[in-house]
């Protein structure tokens, strides 16, 4: 089943520097023992992604010990600073089985939802996003978390994948798909239609 909270980090890295920060990453995560936690590098950016699993919001205080470690580790190799956010688990119209997918490839997929909305935007989903979901092979596991703590906050899709991306994209991509996402921008997603942020990334 899905984790029911993730800690979200992201990190620009320098373009020539990516692969030492991968590495000084990857050190890092073999030397902290703890939950699940998994290392991607976005395909569409200079940043590297790690999910972490949490045994709860109490559990952020022990995740904090390692910032500084992981600061120290993967900080010189940065373009900017670490964002942090985390998410609570809501619901899965193709849970990965696991806490995380085991997926070579996951998207995140983000929306923020007027609060007035968010009811009427959950049944409209279910409708109509994850139905395309559960008709779509490409996609192998979606789940969705809503923030807790974020300066992004919104609804936030983990969407796990096997083929590649020009493949997985074809369900998000066709005409019934765009008449969807402009639904959801006219009723629902704040800044409309272009609310919509996605990226893909690859399992290090």
């Amino acid at each position: 089943m899905s984790a029911t909270v993730l800690l979200v980090t992201e990190l620009p890295v320098a373009a020539e520097q990516r692969d030492r920060a991968v590495e000084a990453w990857s050190e890092h995560l073999l030397a902290s023992p703890g939950k699940d936690r998994v290392l991607y590098r976005c395909l569409e950016a200079d940043t590297l992604l790690e999910l972490r699993v949490l045994d709860g919001l109490g559990a952020i205080d022990a995740a904090e010990a390692d910032f500084d470690l992981l600061w120290s580790a993967v900080g010189p190799y940065a373009a900017g600073d670490f964002r942090r956010q985390v998410v609570r688990f809501v619901e899965a119209p193709k849970d990965p089985g696991t806490d995380l997918p085991q997926t070579p490839y996951v998207q995140l997929r983000y929306v923020e939802v007027k609060p007035p909305m968010y009811e009427a935007y959950r049944a409209w989903r279910e409708e109509t996003i994850f139905a395309v979901v559960r008709e779509s092979d490409e996609v192998e596991s979606f789940s969705a978390y809503h923030t807790v703590v974020s300066t992004q906050p919104g609804v936030l899709f983990v969407s796990g994948f096997s083929v590649p991306v020009a493949e997985y994209m074809a369900p998000f991509t066709n005409e019934r798909y765009k008449e969807i996402v402009a639904q959801a921008g006219d009723r629902y997603i704040t800044g409309g239609p272009g609310g919509l942020y996605t990226r893909c990334y690859e399992r290090v």
